[in-house]
């Protein structure tokens, strides 16, 4: 973990000392299934089942440092497959954050629950959910970061569900946009380009 964290540096992916922390910290192996582990730093998506996958970690690099997140924060996480990108944020929001991770597939919300357990996090919540709507319920957050790719469009609710000031990284078809919510009904958005994900599904 340590060299691949060290490479994401190099190459100007990982910049913000807490999110590179965070790296050092949660450890990919952890989130991996069994008969990949040895694939585990591999710089490339993993299937973790379902269709599914864990993110490669440039991307997921590339999504965090876009986000932003700081300490005490309340963060929503959509599609929160392995637990890995989850526990990364929950490190960073800290006791004082709270983190949300919402997985529309019952048997992957419950795989990255168990492997988050094994960093004993008090602030991260997992829910089994259609997350292209959000989480009302703890709505609004400081951050929503998406993991899949959204057909054509940004998903409204989950600019809705924004703080004013807030950020949400989403992946629209091979793009990563970052959407900040200026005033109620005012959002700056910026396209970068290049990336491939699994669709977002709705129910």
């Amino acid at each position: 973990m340590k060299l691949l964290t060290e490479d994401l540096i190099s190459r100007g992916y990982l910049k913000t000392p807490r999110t590179i922390d965070a790296f050092y910290k949660i450890d990919r192996v952890d989130f991996v299934p069994e008969e990949l582990k040895s694939e585990a730093y591999v710089n490339e998506p993993l299937p973790i089942g379902y269709g599914q996958t864990i993110s490669q970690p440039l991307t997921v690099a590339f999504m965090l440092e876009l986000l932003a997140p700081e300490e005490g924060e309340k963060i929503l996480d959509v599609g929160s497959g392995s637990g890995w990108q989850s526990s990364m944020l929950a490190y960073i929001a800290g006791d004082k954050g709270k983190v949300f991770a919402i997985e529309r597939i019952s048997e992957l919300s419950e795989f990255g629950r168990k492997n988050s357990e094994k960093y004993n996090f008090k602030n991260l919540k997992f829910i089994i959910g259609d997350g292209s709507k959000g989480y009302g319920k703890e709505a609004f957050y400081d951050r929503i970061i998406v993991a899949a790719s959204a057909f054509s469009e940004i998903p409204e609710e989950l600019k809705k569900q924004l703080k004013i000031g807030g950020r949400l990284v989403i992946p629209v078809e091979n793009s990563i946009w970052l959407v900040v919510k200026k005033a109620e009904d005012e959002y700056e958005e910026k396209e970068f380009p290049g990336f491939a994900f699994v669709p977002l599904i709705s129910e």
